[in-house]
């Protein structure tokens, strides 16, 4: 099968995958981080930025926060703002790698002040949650040593559980914790979080209402990420999705630009999952656009997973089911690469067309004349950077 069926479109529609607020912001690496014309200079500018991929995609209804960086005086008022705009307050991404306290932790660290300070941070996030309509409260560790010796690694493991249990006790019904993990950065000996087994250990002590979050750029050079997406959804756990790209590391590039073909393996695993359009799976982007514009970047992000997920769904799973159970290597692997090599591209542009969408988002925006605007217009005050 080479066209999109009427149930494929269907199901297209309703994917919406999240923005995160910091990727309008400026944002480098450790040498330099570049400013650019009409960078948002508050959470306010951040939405309405995200706001134009959603207007000129239909992809991106939700932002992420990110607290302190995206704090505010009134949380119900960013709240009304986005839905003006057309799209809501997604998760709340909280933050404990950057105060001073948390050079040796924070949820993990020996000294009671510093982790009840961190415990404390987590409990206001849930706070700002219950303001903006939040579900899930995402928490990234920047935790663990550096040298052999350093640390007591298992003392820190039961802080760890027991900092989580006090944040997940607080937590409204409708709420959940997302623990996301990640293999080394900025501790180097060994992390505290580094990968899913260790999130999934620590999340299924806690109750149903904790969840581990995949980012496609947290991994070894190797690892088989898509057996990761099944696994964690065949147990139940898989929360949320952090799409990017990565070269060597956590380079946080643009999804499906180093390996597109990875990106499709595990839309295949999340379609045979059961794990798209899923409300308990959530999709969300995490960039740093270092040198390439901001909207642009989130609206080719957003288009590569949609054409991907379209490959995933043209899938002949029945014929693939067949081959492997006749152990028939080649040809399962051609329907695998004939789903992957098809050109969904026409078919999608023809498809926004009849949604009343510009068949070509990028071109749209590039049109509108927005750019111009927010450059002429945010001249002035400080521009959002991510925080370093």
């Amino acid at each position: 099968m080479t066209t999109l069926s009427a149930e494929n479109l269907s199901t297209l529609q309703a994917q919406g995958i999240e923005l995160p607020s910091w990727a309008f912001g400026n944002s480098g690496t450790r040498f330099r981080v570049f400013p650019t014309p009409g960078t948002p200079r508050d959470p306010f500018e951040k939405i309405a930025d995200a706001a134009q991929v959603h207007r000129h995609t239909a992809l991106a209804p939700t932002v992420a926060l990110h607290i302190p960086w995206d704090a505010v005086d009134d949380y119900a008022a960013l709240r009304r703002h986005a839905e003006d705009l057309g799209v809501a307050l997604g998760t709340v991404n909280s933050n404990t790698f950057q105060d001073e306290d948390y050079k040796f932790g924070a949820l993990t660290h020996h000294d009671d002040r510093i982790r009840r300070k961190a415990i404390d941070h987590h409990l206001a996030c849930i706070d700002i949650m219950d303001a903006t309509g939040s579900r899930d409260l995402k928490i990234w560790l920047a935790e663990g040593s550096n040298y052999p010796g350093q640390n007591d690694m298992r003392a820190r493991q039961d802080r760890l559980h027991d900092s989580l249990s006090r944040i997940y006790a607080r937590l409204g019904d409708a709420q959940r914790l997302v623990l996301e993990y990640k293999f080394f950065e900025p501790a180097f000996y060994h992390t505290d979080v580094p990968d899913w087994g260790t999130s999934y250990v620590q999340v299924a002590a806690l109750g149903e209402k904790a969840m581990v979050c995949l980012d496609t750029g947290h991994h070894a050079p190797g690892t088989n990420i898509e057996f990761i997406v099944m696994q964690l959804l065949r147990l139940g756990r898989l929360g949320s999705f952090d799409f990017n790209s990565r070269f060597y590391a956590d380079d946080d590039l643009i999804v499906g630009a180093a390996d597109p073909f990875q990106l499709f393996r595990i839309l295949v695993e999340v379609v045979r999952g059961g794990g798209l359009n899923n409300p308990d799976v959530a999709f969300m982007l995490d960039q740093c656009h270092n040198i390439e514009d901001k909207i642009p970047g989130q609206i080719r992000s957003v288009l590569n997973v949609q054409e991907m997920t379209a490959r995933a769904l043209l899938l002949d799973r029945d014929a693939l089911a067949a081959a492997q159970e006749e152990n028939d290597v080649l040809t399962a692997n051609a329907i695998l690469m004939d789903a992957f090599q098809t050109d969904v591209r026409p078919q999608l542009a023809t498809w926004r067309e009849s949604r009343g969408l510009p068949a070509d988002p990028m071109a749209a925006y590039l049109a509108s004349g927005y750019a111009r605007t927010i450059a002429d217009e945010r001249v002035g005050g400080v521009q959002a950077g991510w925080g370093a």
